[in-house]
């Protein structure tokens, strides 16, 4: 739930004055390392997927559907507000919606990196995304996804001892120095590398060689690493009601583009340009007021048949229990998953 509040945090930073070298900065620090951070709880996450017909099914429907689905609902929303249209719609997913392209392909991929071990299939996912920056993949977010997909198999590998280390005390120490250090760093971080980078767009595009490329990728890789774990490290490990949100992250985060889109089509990026620092003051905590107000229990009963729709016909389809079976056993709650949740992103 925190990192998708990020994930909000940051498409709303959109609605801020760019070239503003304060925005500019805070929007850099947080690039460096919460998108990473998600892929690597995302790996995490799809631990148990492989490629059994009933893993490839819940993919299609929890993931491919609503990207067809969202991809022509926010087409056409675009469109409606004046943005223009992609020219291949199916094949340029728009603004968030490439995550789910990366998951379905991420997830795929996965069986593949656990047969390895741990250390190999890391390398190997590094060697991947160094070579794939030599590329150009410019259809289905192919550059960003192979860019980020050291993340996603350090959380595929990772195990519950290695995410105990990461909530040790000298873990959480050094996580807020390498917090602190990338905010330091990243202030500089067009004299070396720029905002671009974080979208793992291909070397050529960011005016870069082959051997620049890598270098610079890989020092951006170990920043967002360190930061990644330094802030997981710092979340508390503890439930309640902001926990509890965080199995709504699929609806947090396919509806908040429009929103956000709608609030820029509004003007208000007229009125935060006249107002810089009190439009940081406002547009930050609505980003964060609308990701909790997604994620509550209202709105996800709302939306989430259009997040799921499939999960939802499938519900409305299924029979209902006997009437003496309900009164013969009491029905409880199901426990929750922690894998391949329809409402659930990462």
């Amino acid at each position: 739930m925190a990192l998708v509040t990020l994930a909000v945090v940051g498409h709303a930073w959109s609605l801020l004055l760019p070239d503003s070298t304060t925005n500019s900065w805070l929007y850099d620090f947080l690039y460096v390392w919460h998108m990473p951070a998600f892929v690597l709880v995302s790996g995490y996450f799809s631990r148990s997927f492989d490629l059994s017909s009933t893993r490839v099914r819940a993919l299609v429907a929890t993931l491919v559907v609503p990207f067809v689905v969202y991809q022509a609902a926010l087409a056409w929303f675009q469109a409606g507000i004046g943005w223009g249209a992609p020219e291949h719609p199916y094949l340029q997913p728009l603004w968030p919606l490439w995550y789910l392209v990366a998951l379905v392909l991420w997830r795929l991929a996965a069986p593949a990196f656990l047969r390895l071990p741990a250390g190999v299939a890391i390398a190997a996912a590094v060697a991947i995304s160094l070579v794939g920056g030599t590329l150009d993949l410019s259809y289905l977010s192919l550059s960003r996804v192979v860019g980020m997909l050291p993340f996603f198999v350090i959380g595929l590998v990772a195990t519950p001892e290695w995410v105990a280390r990461v909530r040790t005390p000298a873990a959480q120490q050094a996580g807020v120095v390498c917090l602190l250090l990338t905010l330091w760093v990243v202030r500089d971080l067009d004299s070396w590398a720029g905002t671009w980078w974080l979208y793992f767009r291909p070397y050529d595009v960011l005016a870069a060689g082959p051997v620049d490329g890598m270098l610079t990728r890989a020092a951006l890789l170990g920043l967002a690493l360190g930061c990644s774990l330094g802030a997981l490290s710092l979340v508390p490990g503890v439930d309640g009601w902001f926990a509890r949100m965080g199995a709504a992250t699929m609806v947090v985060y396919l509806v908040h583009g429009f929103v956000v889109r709608g609030v820029d089509a509004a003007g208000v990026f007229d009125w935060t340009t006249a107002h810089p620092g009190l439009g940081r003051l406002v547009v930050v905590p609505a980003a964060v007021g609308l990701a909790l107000a997604l994620a509550s229990p209202p709105a996800v009963r709302r939306l989430g048949p259009l997040v799921d729709p499939v999960g939802w016909w499938r519900g409305r389809a299924r029979p209902a229990a006997p009437l003496a079976a309900t009164r013969a056993e009491p029905v409880r709650a199901p426990r929750p998953t922690r894998t391949l949740d329809p409402t659930r992103l990462v």
